[in-house]
């Protein structure tokens, strides 16, 4: 019995050693806003002991487009397009709750509804009364739940890769038999979830990141570590795992069909976390919208196709967000 006891307690040890050489603390806050929220980065309040982390950057008078990132994501992701756009159009976004430098949400509330809310917050505290709303992934199922929630506001929607539909049951391809996201299938996991907010190994996120798109320069060194250490930010990672504990709760498919607002729809056709026949669905759903598929691209379209992206874009806003008229 001694040596099963003696046995037992070296196990104990074992572990716990083994605990304290693969674990990955939380990041530290201050370090994380000199590297990554430095101007023109904002910390706006918006009520509830939400400190939301923003950029608000482009001319005041021009028309305002509002982007959201995608789950596990951050407002870097958008850079591409701020670039582009930020010289003619006022472009805004910011990190969700329970990502970025914002942290997680005080009360735990990560519901559709709180995000919808935090979308009308944002745009209160920037004095904007109307504007385009964008989003990726998740981001993009937010933007449509505003929408839904708060037609009256929007004079444009555009979707990324966006999810809020129903999950549609869909043969994988021959060679997609292993498709999907290491890190999203890990985070659902029971038991080894609980590890990962303490053991979050970088190559984990390296290989989450890499099976996300099909353009492999967007998941360089860089990338990788922003979101391995934003991941990391006190707070995110349990938020990923209470979002992640959720069951999948689609939007109404009748909600959705009444969403007028001019939508531009954008899908990488070689999405393997939500696959293109998602935006054709809502290509099928949505009242007025366009949409515009891309070959060779994977999740992230604005980060692996930017140019191409834009272009369709720019056409798009051309139409639904004229710029004002030069004296």
């Amino acid at each position: 019995m001694k040596w099963v006891l003696r046995g037992l307690l070296a196990l104990i040890a074992l572990l716990v050693i083994a605990f304290m050489i693969f674990r990955t603390p939380d990041t530290d806050p201050a370090a994380m806003r000199a590297k990554y929220g430095a101007p023109p980065s904002q910390f706006v309040a918006i009520g509830d002991g939400v400190t939301v982390h923003l950029r608000d950057e482009g001319p005041r008078d021009a028309p305002a487009i509002v982007l959201l990132h995608g789950s596990n994501a951050d407002l870097h992701t958008w850079e591409p397009w701020v670039q582009a756009l930020k010289t003619r159009y006022r472009v805004i976004r910011f990190d969700q709750v329970g990502h970025g430098l914002t942290g997680p949400d005080p009360k735990g509330d990560y519901a559709t509804d709180s995000f919808v809310a935090d979308i009308g917050e944002v745009a209160d505290k920037l004095g904007l009364s109307t504007f385009i709303l964008g989003g990726n992934s998740m981001g993009g199922k937010h933007a449509l739940a505003y929408a839904i929630q708060h037609p009256e506001r929007l004079t444009g929607l555009v979707l990324v890769d966006g999810s809020g539909g129903p999950m549609l049951d869909l043969a994988p391809k021959k060679d997609e038999e292993d498709s999907g996201n290491i890190g999203f299938t890990i985070a659902r996991m029971p038991g080894v979830n609980l590890l990962a907010e303490q053991i979050t190994p970088r190559s984990l996120i390296a290989q989450s990141l890499e099976q996300s798109v099909s353009v492999k320069s967007v998941a360089g060194p860089a990338a990788v570590d922003r979101y391995w250490e934003l991941l990391r930010y006190p707070g995110n990672r349990r938020a990923t795992l209470a979002r992640f504990s959720m069951p999948y709760d689609p939007l109404a498919e009748a909600d959705i069909a009444r969403v007028t607002t001019p939508t531009l729809i954008l899908w990488g056709e070689e999405d393997r976390i939500i696959p293109v026949e998602a935006g054709q669905w809502l290509a099928k759903t949505l009242p007025a919208n366009t949409l515009r598929i891309y070959p060779g691209i994977g999740h992230l379209p604005h980060e692996e196709a930017p140019d191409r992206t834009l272009a369709d874009l720019e056409a798009w806003l051309a139409q639904h967000a004229p710029l004002p008229k030069q004296p």
